[in-house]
């Protein structure tokens, strides 16, 4: 063992380094009424407030109660023009080919600021101006194959109007642009009820109706409580109508995806403490675009919403809180609490409550943009707010970048096997995340790693997404895939990846037990020292690991950072230097880096 930790390199730069603090310190006053008379300290509890609109570093999110916007983005999927009267042809395909670079940075999706000129002021048109320049943006979108939907449009002096468009085109290979939701929050906060109204589009009668076509199991139904992962799925149309289970009678979640130009697909995940494993590992898994954090105006914030909130911030996941159960007990208290939580020196977001529409528009548009956190305050009984949720997604992007999309595209490919099925005349089923690369039918690929760390030839034979047939899926996206039923295959686990076949290519893939880590301990009630048994998150991968070496000292504390050994207790599993790792055991918890793997085939210990 001395002789491996010899390989051990404590000074290895990786990268890693701690989260900056954002500057937040300024104040001011002003904020919107809302349907429950919120005080007007609920939305300048928060950090970096001008005018009642949330900040970050100096930048404002659009808004045009505010009379300006800020200077148009240079990158991005947000483009402001000030009119599109009449363009010439020359002009008009210079515009198109605009367009279509701004889609390509949304990754489908692009937002057309009408009436605004590039420095943000918001100068308007006259409405005979501003229905030529819409008319003239449709024509472009259709030169293009995409939509436009006008989200919101605003009189401003002189009776002169500015317009806010989604321009939304769905690429060549997908079926509709796709945004993954974890759903989070307390065992008793109303999550599976929230979702059941969400996709169901009936209201819940108070005693948890709505919540019974979420559960999987009839232990769930007796229980009332999740226990393991749920898929369910909302769709909007090109217009931004919403596509659920009551769009027609004969509705099924194939033919959701089918109509939907968009859709959001919500992750139910266990609320109970019993169950942590499993939202943790789906929440590393399935790389989820944002988190929706659920938490009941009754019972406020618990030790279970903290856990989560601090778990989502350690991933490095936008996220939007939720408070439910308004129809029972007045939300102002929670959401009061949940404004201090949010401004503390260890979170340092700015939390938005959003009561209209104008609102949740703003704050879908600038998520992935600002250090916000929209809260929206909803009843599953009698409905309040819920469409302002709707809204809320119908405008939110997955958030990646196009010059990152493209790159991940480029590597070779890696599925990372989270769930196994058996069908029957279809044989097994992994269902996944394709982390990087581009996966089509009938590709070789190799599965593992095996007990002795290798890996098996298959041929991936069918996939499928969001329940429906197709022939690609693309770095970033989660799928189910089946293999061809004449090969031999080696048993099947999660934690399992498949990759890319390279023939023979002497760097051959490898499972291993040791890798090296930067790690930082977000918290442990005494200390961590060598022999430190703790479940390992990387990926799909879930497992007991033990800590082999920490470098540089004989222990590790609270907010302590150092370089630290792993080895995994029970089989070998397939790392590579960057990813990230989340161990947990309890109530301790901390993040870090890979940045060494020593592979079995190549190490100097044999198992």
């Amino acid at each position: 063992m001395e002789s491996f930790l010899s390989l051990f390199d404590p000074n290895q730069d990786d990268g890693f380094d701690e989260e900056p603090e954002l500057n937040g310190n300024s104040s001011g006053g002003g904020s919107s009424s809302s349907d429950y008379e919120t005080d007007a300290n609920l939305n300048e509890c928060a950090l970096g407030l001008v005018g009642g609109i949330p900040t970050e570093r100096g930048n404002l999110i659009f808004d045009f109660e505010q009379g300006m916007l800020p200077p148009e983005p240079q990158i991005g999927n947000v483009e402001y023009k000030l009119k599109l009267v009449n363009p010439s042809k020359q002009r008009f395909e210079q515009l198109v080919t605009q367009m279509k670079w701004r889609l390509r940075e949304g990754n489908g999706e692009a937002i057309y600021e009408i009436g605004v000129s590039d420095a943000g002021y918001l100068q308007g048109l006259s409405d005979k101006d501003m229905n030529a320049s819409l008319t003239t943006l449709k024509q472009m979108a259709h030169h293009l194959g995409a939509s436009t939907s006008v989200l919101r449009r605003k009189t401003i002096s002189s009776r002169r109007v500015v317009a806010e468009v989604l321009v939304r085109k769905i690429p060549d290979d997908q079926h509709n642009i796709e945004v993954r939701v974890a759903v989070l929050g307390g065992a008793d906060a109303g999550k599976s009820t929230l979702l059941g109204v969400l996709t169901q589009d009936e209201l819940d009668n108070g005693h948890g109706r709505a919540r019974l076509n979420m559960f999987r199991h009839m232990h769930e139904i007796q229980s009332g409580r999740t226990s393991c992962i749920s898929h369910e799925t909302l769709g909007f149309d090109a217009l931004g109508n919403v596509v659920n289970y009551k769009y027609n009678e004969m509705m099924t979640a194939e033919e959701i995806s089918d109509r939907s130009s968009k859709l959001v697909t919500f992750m139910d995940l266990a609320g109970h403490r019993r169950y942590m494993r499993t939202t943790v590992q789906a929440l590393s898994g399935y790389s989820p675009h944002y988190a929706m954090l659920v938490v009941s105006a009754g019972s406020g914030c618990n030790d279970t919403t903290e856990e989560h909130l601090a778990i989502v911030r350690a991933l490095d996941m936008p996220f939007f809180i939720l408070v439910t159960k308004t129809d029972i007990t007045s939300p102002d208290a929670t959401v009061q609490e949940l404004c201090n939580l949010l401004t503390t020196i260890g979170c340092r977001k700015v939390p938005f409550v959003v009561t209209n529409t104008d609102e949740a528009i703003s704050a879908g548009s600038n998520q992935v943009s600002e250090n916000i956190v929209p809260i929206f305050c909803v009843s599953n009984v009698t409905g309040t707010g819920l469409n302002l949720v709707t809204k809320f997604l119908y405008v939110l992007s997955p958030g990646i970048s196009n010059a990152e999309k493209d790159r991940l595209e480029q590597e070779s490919c890696e599925f990372q096997v989270d769930e196994i099925f058996r069908v029957s005349d279809v044989g097994p089923v992994v269902g996944g995340l394709l982390v990087q690369g581009v996966l089509t039918e009938n590709m070789p690929m190799k599965i593992g790693p095996l007990p002795n760390g290798s890996f098996h030839p298959v041929t991936v034979n069918t996939i499928h997404r969001n329940k429906a047939p197709c022939r690609v899926v693309r770095a970033g996206q989660s799928a189910s895939l089946s293999f061809s039923l004449d090969q031999d295959l080696p048993t099947l686990r999660s934690g399992m990846v498949l990759l890319g076949d390279t023939g023979n290519s002497p760097d051959e893939p490898c499972g291993t037990y040791f890798f090296q880590a930067k790690v930082s301990v977000l918290f442990h009630a005494t200390a961590i020292y060598v022999g430190f048994q703790t479940t390992v998150h990387i990926g799909s991968i879930r497992q007991t690991a033990v800590i082999r070496g920490i470098m540089g000292g004989e222990r590790l504390g609270t907010n302590d950072c150092a370089s630290v050994m792993f080895e995994f207790v029970g089989h070998p599993e397939y790392v590579r230097p960057g990813m990230r790792i989340l161990f947990r055991e309890g109530t301790s918890k901390g993040i870090g880096v890979v940045t060494q793997v020593f592979p079995v085939n190549k190490t100097i210990v044999t198992k």
